[in-house]
């Protein structure tokens, strides 16, 4: 499937900021479940400093702007083939050693509760264990949007029963790590069947399995993701793997804007 993909943020300040440092992953690359086309970053109020791969194979730039802007507009665009591989992403590759990705964060620490939920899969193939907590996370938290922020952890996410794709995510993730499982975040873009355009990016989680490598799944849809799916950027929870993040100098007010579009 051919998928076309553009992905819009606008910052606007209520007076100029001092300084300004912004982190891009907004560049996916080619693989086994999809082929880029073409892609490209348009920059508007300030500009790219640093291009780099990062630790977990995200392709990054680091974009700066000084005192005397009020206003930072980041376009990204283009066009990707992808494959449906029934989830299966491949091999583990990287700088990041595959332990890495069985170690807790501040957005992913187990507490009582997701090791209840864990505790409660039971026996069977390692593929058919992890599609339960997929479904067990599905039926405990609902979709749910405004009652959780991106700083959200995964454990007060599953007490209030309700969150977004990344809360989801966290969940299965930290959950999968208290399985035995290394697994990882993953921030990307999905085709949607009612609306081509969304008010942000999609997040679903991913899972090292032995004999398959990586392998994705989607708690908040209840699926393995399949080509409607596009990868971007992977990491050990969102802050690793977010489209955007950075630093702003100053008193001024921030005012975000988010807009993705995908359609075939």
């Amino acid at each position: 499937m051919r998928l076309k993909i553009t992905h819009r943020t606008e910052y606007h300040y209520d007076a100029p900021v001092q300084y300004l440092l912004q982190r891009l992953r907004l560049l996916p690359s080619s693989g086994r479940t999809q082929t880029i086309g073409s892609w490209a970053i348009k920059v508007e109020g300030a500009r790219e400093e640093v291009r780099f791969i990062d630790h977990f194979g995200n392709e990054t730039r680091l974009l700066s702007a000084e005192s005397g802007h009020s206003a930072i507009t980041v376009e990204a665009m283009g066009d990707v083939t992808t494959h449906d591989t029934a989830g299966v992403t491949g091999p583990h590759q990287g700088f990041a050693p595959l332990w890495l990705f069985g170690q807790q964060t501040l957005l992913t620490t187990a507490g009582e509760g997701i090791r209840e939920l864990a505790g409660t899969i039971g026996q069977g193939t390692e593929i058919e264990r992890l599609h339960a907590l997929m479904g067990a996370i599905g039926e405990r938290v609902a979709y749910r949007p405004g009652t959780t922020s991106v700083v959200t952890p995964a454990e007060e996410a599953l007490a209030l029963k309700s969150g977004v794709c990344q809360d989801h995510s966290h969940i299965f993730v930290a959950a999968a790590r208290v399985m035995g499982f290394p697994a990882r975040y993953v921030s990307g873009y999905l085709m949607m069947d009612a609306a081509v355009e969304q008010a942000a990016s999609h997040a679903w989680a991913e899972v090292h399995v032995s004999g398959l490598g990586w392998v994705a799944f989607d708690p908040a849809n209840g699926i393995s993701p399949d080509e409607r799916y596009v990868r971007v950027a992977t990491g050990r929870d969102y802050r690793d793997a977010s489209p955007v993040s950075g630093i702003v100098l100053g008193q001024a007010e921030e005012k975000l804007a988010v807009t993705v579009t995908v359609e075939q």
